[in-house]
């Protein structure tokens, strides 16, 4: 090529990018590189919002309130144990980068550290938990998920005797009765009394499945597949025959199906596609209490139907104490209470305020250990990371008091952890030993554990919060209702006078617990539910029959969002593009992604890329294989980023016949493999049905990286000179992700999937873009900057 010749967009976007990276040299190249271009927000509105959105009003989306009592004893321990949090992580990437300088023996056969897996029975799940963590495995996970750990003797009671001793069963006649009685039913009863695996299978020995299958919604996916798989055992049948589950990208229904478990987010979506739930006669919305997202827009989507089809049945179901406002939304509707079989439990609280909660539960659970009579502990805490630090440090802690000390079984229960594992909580103690489970909030309501006399309740938890400042959700420390307060006491008087340790004082109980948890559609971004809303036929989501209406900024800028991904109009209506992105589910951005891979002509890659973001955790960096296994994985590293590192991955595992052993030899989780096989199928199954073409972009980078930057455009960030980076829209400063492909090349142009907050704001899934493509894929948010204005900012 001659000196100064143009080339085409593709090669020059390549060979900048090359530039940039360190790859090539621009010295002495023959392209012309163009002159420093920036861009700038559009502020203009749409029609349709106008006069409504920060832009002209300068009012932004209220920060949620988390605390009842922002200067309360309550709000200074949450700020503290997160501060903890972050110095342990501190500490822990310091030991790795410690350990990561150490010479390695590259020639050393890898010793796995829980020999004998085949023995203990446990699923490839369990396996990839224990050995995929680039740490020891501590010996408390050895000694309770590696070894046959002594459990006691299970109970001989046949299923039949163990339904009937349930405390619903003595108000099965009533409670049958009363749902045919009535159209919508709310029924109240405390964790533990069978509401969750019997009303269903009530009401299909009373016929009700006769004229439609019985739906029953949970607000986790775990508690959909655990329950399903026990009323399956109950009902005499296989999973997938006449019990199922359903949840997103996991569907495990058949023909036959007639009692259905599924998230609440997974019927939203059955309405999308039948507005009148036509295959169902009775629709159960269980842990009604949760307040999930999903489950609020089913109340107002529900109350409407409930007028158009007098034959469905609803019935609304919590452990708390809220039936009254239940029964207010549902107009008056009747409460059916199923008496419980609680023992009197005293309740203790802390004389003074605990700063380190974490601390101060795990000596209450030892000071229980040495003095109390026997009975398994509860103890609450916030999530997996705090709770595996917990069952380490008590694990330590027993040690310490040597051998004379009787055994204490350490449990975590999460959601994250494998369902083998999970089962291990329900096994009964032996005599002479106690069990500790250590659990989140999912303890409080999803699951009932057997043998419970002591409760330790710090009295915090994790919720997921939308920060409009930062643009992003995080997962955040707050205490927790007065509701979730009593709730948690109440498993310690299950089967006999019991102990609650509140971790607080009587005073923090009453002036700084609020009465109710907030409910998440007032905490979270609103775009996707939106989004489904206005695809199921609700016009006006600002007149939605909410029972607790969202922010009116809350719902603008979540219309906004939308508009600037074209799902909108000018007068905010639903675009061809906003219907097909509604199909899919994924939030905006990623189903704007893959609508826009059809028409960028890079379909198939795009597939593949978000079904591999839907999977988590990709690699593992054993112990004694750190070198060799960061090697293996920067082989896969793509100069454009991480987007394209997870694709080389995968058509690297697809060109090996997807083989296990391949994943092996490469340090890559073969589980999380299978999972993106199974959701890119699905996936496939959707753009097929709705005729959306599948095409490759072959050699051509730039198809796939326009359209990640369609879908992410919001998540765009520019080099900072001063460090880290600047994001466009909310200009905050984010740092890319160690893990990154990007991390050592730090290009000028980025967009991001996701930021994590650790020990700083860390962007995940980089990949570099060039700016002009905003202009291009979103000039109704983007436009190109004045070049009177760079040159000042030069200056």
């Amino acid at each position: 090529m001659d000196k100064g010749t143009r080339m085409r967009a593709e090669a020059t976007f390549e060979l900048t990018q090359s530039i940039a990276s360190g790859v090539c040299n621009q010295e002495g190249s023959d392209v012309e590189v163009e002159e420093d271009f920036d861009v700038e927000l559009n502020d203009d509105e749409p029609f349709f919002l106008r006069g409504k959105t920060s832009r002209s009003t300068g009012i932004d989306m209220p920060p949620v309130k988390l605390f009842k009592n922002p200067e309360g004893s309550l709000t200074r321990a949450a700020l503290l144990q997160s501060a903890l949090v972050k110095q342990r992580r501190e500490i822990r990437e310091e030991q790795k980068r410690i350990l990561d300088s150490m010479p390695k023996d590259f020639n050393r056969s890898w010793e796995d550290p829980v020999p004998e897996i085949g023995a203990r029975c446990l699923a490839h799940e369990v396996e990839d938990f224990l050995g995929s963590s680039g740490h020891t495995i501590p010996e408390w996970k050895k000694e309770v998920f590696g070894k046959a750990c002594s459990f006691g003797k299970k109970s001989n009671s046949s299923i039949e005797e163990q339904r009937k001793s349930l405390p619903i069963y003595k108000s099965k006649k009533e409670l049958v009765k009363a749902v045919f009685d009535n159209q919508v039913l709310v029924v109240i009863g405390e964790t533990g009394l069978g509401k969750t695996t019997q009303i269903t299978q009530y009401l299909a020995e009373a016929g009700y499945t006769a004229q439609g299958k019985i739906g029953c919604t949970q607000p986790r996916r775990v508690a959909a597949i655990s329950v399903a798989k026990r009323v399956a055992e109950e009902f005499g049948c296989r999973l997938r025959e006449e019990v199922g589950y359903a949840i997103r990208f996991d569907d495990c229904t058949g023909p036959n199906t007639v009692i259905k478990y599924m998230t609440d987010g997974f019927l939203l979506r059955e309405i999308l596609i039948d507005n009148d739930l036509s295959q169902y006669s009775v629709i159960m919305l269980d842990e009604a209490h949760e307040r999930t997202i999903y489950t609020d827009v089913l109340f107002g989507l529900l109350k409407k139907l409930l007028k158009r089809r007098s034959d469905l049945r609803l019935i609304v179901t919590s452990a708390a104490p809220d039936a009254e406002k239940f029964s207010g939304y549902f107009s008056n509707c009747n409460i059916f209470t199923i008496p419980g079989r609680s023992f009197p439990v005293e309740t203790l609280y802390t004389k003074q305020p605990e700063s380190d909660y974490l601390d101060a539960a795990l000596k209450t659970v030892l000071q229980i250990h040495l003095t109390e009579p026997e009975g398994d502990i509860l103890l609450f805490l916030t999530g997996h990371e705090e709770i595996d630090f917990a069952c380490e440090s008590l694990d330590n802690r027993r040690k310490e008091l040597g051998n004379n000390v009787p055994d204490l079984i350490i449990l975590p229960i999460y959601s994250a952890l494998p369902g083998e594992m999970q089962s291990r909580i329900f096994e009964p103690t032996a005599p002479g030993k106690r069990k500790v489970a250590v659990a989140t909030n999912i303890a409080e309501a999803s699951l009932t554990i057997d043998g419970i006399f002591y409760v330790i309740d710090p009295g915090f938890m994790k919720q997921n919060v939308y920060n409009p400042e930062l643009g992003v959700e995080s997962l955040l420390i707050t205490p927790i209702s007065q509701a979730s307060a009593k709730q948690r006491a109440g498993h310690a008087g299950r089967i006999g006078p019991g102990k609650c340790y509140r971790l607080y004082t009587e005073n923090a109980f009453r002036n700084e617990m609020s009465p109710t948890a907030t409910p998440e559609i007032q905490r979270i971004n609103l775009a996707e539910i939106v989004l489904s809303m206005m695809a199921m036929g609700v016009r006006d989501v600002f007149s939605f029959d909410f029972m607790d209406s969202p922010s009116f900024q809350a719902l603008v800028s979540a219309m906004d969002q939308l508009y600037g991904l074209g799902a909108l109009d000018e007068e905010g209506l639903l675009t061809k593009t906003g219907r097909l992105m509604a199909v899919f589910p994924l939030g905006p951005p990623l189903s704007k992604l893959l609508v826009a891979s059809e028409y960028l002509g890079c379909s198939d890659e795009i597939l593949t890329i978000i079904a591999m973001i839907q999977t988590g955790n990709i690699f593992y960096r054993p112990r004694e294989k750190q070198a060799q296994s960061d090697k293996k994985r920067s082989n896969f590293f793509h100069p454009q980023g991480d987007h394209l590192t997870l694709l080389a991955v995968y058509e690297a595992w697809k060109a090996k016949g997807f083989s296990d052993s391949w994943c092996h030899e490469n340090f890559v989780q073969a589980q999380s493999l299978r999972r993106a096989k199974d959701v890119r199928k699905q996936l496939l199954t959707i753009m097929d049905r709705y005729n959306l073409d599948i095409v490759s972009a072959g050699a051509n980078v730039m198809k796939i990286t326009k359209a990640i930057a369609a879908g992410f455009f919001f998540h765009t960030a520019k080099k900072d000179p001063q460090g880290g980076y600047r994001t466009l829209i909310n200009n905050q400063t984010f740092y890319i992700h160690p893990s990154s492909a990007l991390y050592s090349r730090q290009p000028n142009w980025l967009i991001y999937h996701e930021v994590v907050m650790t020990t700083k704001e860390y962007m995940r899934e980089v990949t570099v873009i060039d700016p002009k493509w905003l202009v291009e894929l979103a000039s109704r948010f983007f436009k190109a900057a004045d070049p009177k204005n760079m040159s000042k900012r030069k200056c």
